[in-house]
């Protein structure tokens, strides 16, 4: 081991007595009253030490001063070198930060938010290909632009140089926006796999609702298909009351809402009566004279047996 090895080991005596000019400097970096007590000193090298002090700024527990002192070879004169606040052990720091692209999350934008996609995003594609390009022999087309800085040659001035690109009619840009698929750009399949993959485990056939189903989205009525390639796999539920209306969810998918799940009986209906109990029947209090179940007497007569 060399001597600059050994020295440099041992903490120097001036620098690791100028405490009070490390707390000095401390002070006048930070503020009278927050520097705390002396928390100890790290030898830096030969003839560098740093102290450390507490910090008693609220919200920056367990962090330190660190003063920085150091002392020139055969000098008594200690000077000091930097002064910077720096976490303990056990200070409290913030998150890592994470770029806004990776900490958003579904649900966060609102009424007015603008989410940038990225020029580079692999979630997309163009919609179309070969747009506006010149035929291979028109004047302005590139290939004959390189043939003419090769032959150092001029373009005559005629109609066909005077023409633009492309006529917009008939172009396949002008095609595609009168069919209403003019889309600078459109899902690539690297962004329809990321997109099943995560609805799939959203509503998909592993979820436990979906466990626990009576039956799979296929055969529910409250299916609506999806166009492409999607609809393959994927389908909308229309159900107002099962916990994915309005989502997304796989062919597999299932929940109790199932349209033939539990589909109730008509109700019976009833045989027809035997005894008319609907028709009301008139019954007399008294018999009438002419029936002949009461003998017919003169009133007389009903007047001696006590008859009204």
């Amino acid at each position: 081991m060399s001597a600059a090895t050994t020295r440099s080991r041992t903490t120097d005596r001036l620098c690791a007595e100028a405490v009070d000019l490390a707390r000095t400097a401390a002070e006048e970096a930070a503020a009278p009253g927050v520097v705390g007590e002396h928390a100890g000193l790290v030898s830096e090298g030969d003839r560098v030490v740093t102290h450390f002090f507490e910090c008693k700024e609220l919200g920056y527990r367990g962090w330190r001063w660190a003063v920085t002192v150091a002392r020139a070879s055969r000098a008594k004169l200690v000077t000091l070198d930097e002064v910077v606040l720096l976490p303990g052990s056990d200070a409290l720091l913030a998150p890592e930060w994470v770029p806004w692209s990776e900490r958003l999350r579904p649900g966060d934008m609102g009424p007015g938010d603008l989410l940038p996609t990225d020029a580079e995003d692999l979630r997309l594609e163009p919609g179309y290909s070969g747009e506006d390009e010149p035929p291979p022999n028109a004047p302005v087309s590139e290939e004959m632009a390189e043939l003419v800085e090769a032959e150092d040659a001029e373009v005559t001035a005629g109609p066909p140089s005077t023409l633009p690109v492309v006529p917009l009619r008939g172009s396949i840009a002008a095609v595609a926006e009168e069919l209403g698929m003019r889309r600078s750009r459109v899902l690539s399949r690297y962004g329809l796999h990321v997109a099943a993959d995560r609805w799939e485990e959203s509503y998909g056939s592993q979820t436990p609702m979906a466990q626990a189903a009576p039956a799979t989205c296929v055969s529910c009525g409250f299916l609506v298909a999806l166009g492409g390639s999607l609809g393959q796999a994927f389908g909308l539920c229309a159900n107002e009351f099962a916990p994915a209306d309005g989502r997304v969810v796989s062919l597999a998918y299932g929940c109790g809402g199932h349209s033939e799940a539990a589909v109730m009986p008509k109700p019976p209906r009833p045989a027809p009566p035997v005894i008319d109990e609907t028709r009301v029947d008139p019954f007399p209090l008294r018999p009438a004279p002419d029936s002949g179940s009461v003998p017919e007497a003169s009133d007389e007569a009903a007047a001696e047996l006590g008859h009204s």
